[in-house]
C-alpha cells in the first residue's frame, strides 16, 4: 500500500516509524512540517524533519523525544563562554547534521533533496518529504507580542497563552512536486496524532495540499494527540482550549470539521477517550477506537496495521 503520513515532530515520528515496520508498505512517505524550522548559529535547523530521521534511523533520544542519543554537549558549553545564545540546545551529534544539510542548501541544492541525501546516509526506511523547499514560518500571539515558534515552544517553554497562530509566508510557498504527486498516488494518507494547530495546519495552508487530498483516491485517517484530555506531549491541549475552545479528542475532531470539512473519514481515539466516541461521530466522522501511546515499537506497528486495515 502507498501511505502517506503527515507529520510534526514526536507524534508524527512514532506513527510514520510504525509504517516503517511494516514489511507491506515498501517505502512510506512522510510529509513533514517545516514551519518550525529555525536559522540559529549560522545553520539552517529543522527540528520536525531532524526527529522524524532520527527515529526512523533508530539514533533518535527516546527520554526527550528530540534530538539524537548518547549525545553530548561540549559545542553548546563552548557556545556559551562565547556568550552565544544556548536556549536552543544543539548537541555535537546533532550539530554535524545541520552543518550538512546547511552546507548542501547553500550549494545550492533544495532541502527536499538536502533532506533526502541525509535520510539515505542514515539508512532510513522511507521518504522525508519536506512540506514545502520555501520558507515558512510559524508565529504566535500572546499578551508578549508575536513570538517565534521556536521562542514560544523552547526558550520560554510553551508557557504563554496564545490567541493567535499564522504562517508567514506560507501564501506564496508552494508544496514541491514531490508533495503532490505523493498525495495524488497514495492509498492511505494519515494526519499522525501531531499539534493540529503548529505541525499539521501549516501542511494543510499550503496551496494545493487540502485540494490533492479531498480530490485524490486515499482514505484520509487522523489519530488524536490527546489522551486521556491531555497532550501526550507539547501544548496541543492547551492550544486546543485557547484558539478553538475546544477539549479533549472530539475537540480536535470538531476542530478539523470545522476548518477542514470533508478532508478526514476516519478518526481514531484512544481507549482512554472512548467515552467520548459518540462525540466524534456527531463531528462527522468514522470512529475508531485503538492503542494509540506509540511509546513502544509494537504499538507503533499494531496501528499502523489497523490504519491500513480501517483504509
Amino acid at each position: 500500500m502507498n501511505v502517506v503520513v503527515l507529520a510534526g515532530g514526536f507524534g508524527g515520528a512514532r506513527m510514520a516509524h510504525g509504517f516503517a515496520l511494516l514489511d507491506d508498505v515498501v517505502e512510506p512517505v512522510v510529509m513533514v512540517n517545516t514551519a518550525d524550522d529555525l536559522e540559529l548559529h549560522g545553520l539552517h535547523i529543522s527540528p520536525d524533519l531532524d526527529t522524524v530521521m532520527y527515529t526512523l534511523a533508530g539514533l533518535g533520544n527516546t527520554e526527550t523525544g528530540w534530538g539524537v542519543r548518547d549525545e553530548t554537549w561540549s559545542a553548546t558549553d563552548l557556545l556559551a563562554r562565547y556568550g552565544e545564545p544556548t536556549w536552543f540546545r544543539l548537541g555535537d551529534r546533532d550539530l554535524a547534521t545541520h552543518i550538512v544539510r546547511t552546507a548542501r542548501l547553500r550549494a545550492g541544492a533544495s532541502l527536499t533533496e538536502a533532506t533526502a541525501e541525509l535520510a539515505a546516509a542514515l539508512g532510513v526506511r522511507a521518504r522525508l518529504l519536506p512540506m514545502t523547499d520555501d520558507r515558512v514560518r510559524t508565529m504566535l500571539r500572546t499578551a508578549d507580542g508575536w513570538l517565534d515558534f521556536q521562542d514560544y515552544f523552547v526558550r520560554r517553554h510553551h508557557d504563554d497563552d496564545v490567541a493567535e497562530v499564522r504562517f508567514d509566508g506560507v501564501e506564496s510557498a508552494r508544496p514541491t512536486d514531490a508533495v503532490i504527486a505523493a498525495l495524488e498516488s497514495a492509498e492511505l494518507v494519515v494526519v499522525a496524532p501531531s499539534n493540529p494547530f503548529v505541525s499539521v495546519a501549516p501542511i494543510l495552508a499550503l496551496e494545493g495540499v487540502a485540494h490533492a487530498l479531498r480530490s485524490g483516491p486515499a482514505r484520509v485517517v487522523a489519530v488524536s494527540p490527546i489522551i486521556g484530555g491531555a497532550s501526550v506531549r507539547g501544548p496541543a491541549a492547551a492550544l486546543l482550549r485557547s484558539l478553538a475552545g475546544e477539549r479533549g479528542s472530539a475537540g480536535v475532531a470538531r476542530h478539523y470539521s470545522r476548518v477542514q470539512p470533508g478532508l478526514i473519514d476516519v478518526f481514531v481515539i484512544d481507549h482512554a477517550d472512548a467515552a467520548e466516541a459518540d462525540a466524534v461521530r456527531g463531528a462527522g466522522f468514522t470512529v475508531a477506537v485503538e492503542q494509540t501511546m506509540l511509546a513502544a515499537e509494537a504499538d507503533r506497528r499494531a496501528l499502523a496495521s489497523r490504519l491500513i486495515e480501517l483504509a
